[in-house]
């Protein structure tokens, strides 16, 4: 079909011809426009597709694209919608999104709002919870060998469970019935929204609450596996398998299984079996009790008549009395009679010595040898005096020292000291070392004869005290 004349060519400018019902829209407008075409067109639809790209937004809104064979399309859902959520997504998950479609003008794009969604059917679901299983097994978090023993008799036990339901009642019958004990209920909701977190916070509250629960019990009530759904949530699991107290998993029936089952100590069928799992039979452990003592006062008895049987035995064997102790009397007896001819003899030999040794013992020769100790005494005393250090004072020399108290003997000493003290016989002066001055000359004392003297010792008192 062939333009009209007026569009045929385009000029420089653009000019709206005459008659133009069709003038240019903004891309603001463009863009609202399709927005109202499309939402008005898709209000309401329902998408089934698998989860592709899944993210939770610092925001709280989550973006993700829903793909199948031959498409994709962008999705998002807002924070207040992302919290009601009754499974938590991931990636391969298949679902059916319901919401609305609208376009975002700031790309170019359109996406699909989803208020609600569902997984698409139980075969999504099962393949969802066996790709949550396969992971967490890889992680390790399902081991054998981190299993724990539970406790034989735990005096506090804490359940986590549903204060309104009966398993919390059949729980507490049971435990009553085969073992009274202490028990505290950390209530939560078991299903819904929510009760994923609110049962892993249950499980971590009980490792700080005092007073520490010995044993935690996991319970809830037969149901769908929507129901159970909360106990196959990952932070549900690992709570379990981290919780530093043994826990029995009891959610469900016999046939039931969710992913905390594999993560627990101890898997319970209901929830009446994990409080027969918890406690021994009080009156079996006292029937226990009654026939250990039995057996102890049997093996005691046992024990003591064959000890008096052997020391029966034994005492028949043993010799008399008498026979062993007749050899020992006989000595005594021996002893006996030797002893006062040995003491006469031993008397006599004495008295021997001392005759022998008599004549020796005389008082004039012990008093000599008194005598003679006591000048030997003497006069090492006088040479002791003579050579005591201040008895030279008093002839007249000076004993030099240091201010310490050290006898100083050469001229060396005595300038390196400087400060002196000069020993008298009648006093002590301090003196002082000086290498200014000259040192005085020597000048000998005039000859004096003395009668009876030494001609050069010239006004020198005599030795014993005497002046010449």
């Amino acid at each position: 079909m062939p333009l009209p004349d007026d569009l045929e060519t385009s000029g420089l400018l653009a000019e709206q011809a005459s008659g133009d019902n069709a003038p240019a829209l903004s891309v603001s407008e463009l863009s609202g426009a399709l927005k109202r075409t499309i939402e008005s067109a898709f209000g309401l639809v329902r998408v089934r597709g698998e989860i592709s790209g899944w993210k939770r937004h610092a925001s709280g809104h989550c973006y993700f694209t829903l793909k199948d064979e031959g498409a994709c399309i962008d999705a998002v859902i807002w924070k207040g919608q992302a919290a009601g959520l009754a499974f938590r997504p991931e990636d391969g998950a298949e679902v059916i999104a319901t919401g609305k479609l609208t376009t975002y003008a700031g790309r170019s794009k359109y996406q699909i709002v989803v208020n609600r969604m569902e997984l698409a059917g139980e075969g999504a679901l099962m393949a969802l919870l066996d790709k949550r299983r396969r992971a967490l097994a890889a992680e390790g978090l399902f081991d054998e060998a981190k299993k724990r023993k539970l406790p034989f008799l735990p005096r506090v036990i804490g359940v986590v469970t549903s204060p309104t339901g009966a398993v919390i009642r059949d729980i507490l019958h049971r435990l009553e019935d085969r073992c009274p004990t202490h028990v505290i209920v950390w209530p939560v909701p078991v299903q819904g929204e929510g009760a994923a977190d609110k049962v892993a916070a249950a499980i971590r509250g009980f490792a700080s609450f005092e007073p520490r629960p010995d044993l935690l019990i996991v319970a809830r009530g037969g149901g769908s596996i929507e129901d159970l759904w909360a106990f196959n949530e990952e932070e549900v699991v690992r709570a379990a398998a981290e919780s530093p107290i043994p826990l029995i998993s009891a959610v469900g029936h016999e046939t039931d299984t969710t992913l905390i089952d594999f993560a627990s100590d101890r898997r319970a069928p209901t929830p009446t079996a994990a409080a027969e799992i918890a406690v021994p039979v009080r009156a079996e452990l006292a029937a226990w009790l009654a026939e250990l003592e039995h057996r102890m006062s049997a093996c005691v008895t046992r024990t003591a008549s064959r000890a008096a049987e052997r020391l029966e035995q034994a005492g028949a064997r043993w010799p008399e009395a008498a026979n062993l102790f007749a050899p020992f009397a006989q000595r005594l007896d021996d002893a006996g009679e030797r002893l006062p001819r040995g003491l006469i003899q031993r008397t006599a030999h004495a008295r021997a010595d001392l005759a022998a040794v008599a004549p020796r013992l005389q008082a004039r020769l012990l008093s000599e040898r008194v005598v003679r100790a006591q000048e030997r005494l003497a006069s090492l005393w006088r040479l002791a005096e003579m050579a005591h250090p201040e008895r030279p004072l008093q002839r007249g020399f000076v004993r030099v020292t240091d201010r310490a108290g050290k006898t100083i003997i050469h001229a060396a000493d005595a300038r390196a000291a400087a400060q002196v003290d000069l020993h008298f016989a009648d006093g002590r002066v301090a003196a002082h070392i000086g290498d200014g001055t000259a040192p005085v000359p020597f000048r000998p004392a005039k000859r004096v004869e003395r009668k009876g003297r030494d001609p050069y010792l010239p006004g020198q008192a005599d030795l014993f005290g005497d002046e010449g």
